[in-house]
């Protein structure tokens, strides 16, 4: 198994966001994490505006694995980049364009990300937002994977 530096490739892209005055907002597993699901992390997941990918593109051309493209699987459809930075998967997805397939009323829904809901978490020293627990439990009721369903249980407790 690689070892991988999650601080420091948090820190790396957040300063890269900061740099270029990006909106974003922390998401997915890392979110979950972040209030206190107890899991491996596969990857940060973070939002930002469509518009906004191709700025940071001089600063994250060498780290990237794939993108920036339209991702479509059973849960997914979305503009998307994966990074990999010292052993760390990074996804950053658009926040705004991004259907998800909410599998108990079998159709795709759009559910933009709300910077404004956004709650700030000081994570590895670095004051940033984070979508709001609700939220974030609210999309993962949607696609429902095991992980998931997982993360569901443990953040409703």
């Amino acid at each position: 198994m690689s070892s991988k530096n999650t601080e420091g490739a948090f820190r790396w892209i957040i300063g890269i966001l900061q740099k270029h005055n990006v909106p974003f907002q922390i998401k997915g597993g890392f979110a979950s994490r972040l209030y206190g699901v107890d899991r491996e992390l596969a990857d940060i997941d973070i939002s930002i505006p469509e518009d906004r990918f191709d700025e940071l593109l001089p600063d994250i051309r060498n780290f990237i694995k794939s993108g920036p493209r339209q991702y479509l699987d059973e849960e997914w459809d979305i503009k998307l980049i994966t990074l990999k930075y010292e052993g760390q998967y990074i996804d950053i997805a658009g926040a705004f364009e991004k259907k998800n397939f909410d599998k108990t009323n079998q159709k795709w829904v759009n559910i933009p990300s709300n910077f404004d809901t956004s709650v700030y978490m000081y994570v590895y020293g670095l004051n940033v937002p984070v979508i709001a627990k609700e939220e974030l439990i609210a999309y993962k009721k949607l696609i429902l994977r095991d992980v998931d369903i997982f993360d569901i249980n443990a953040l409703s407790k």
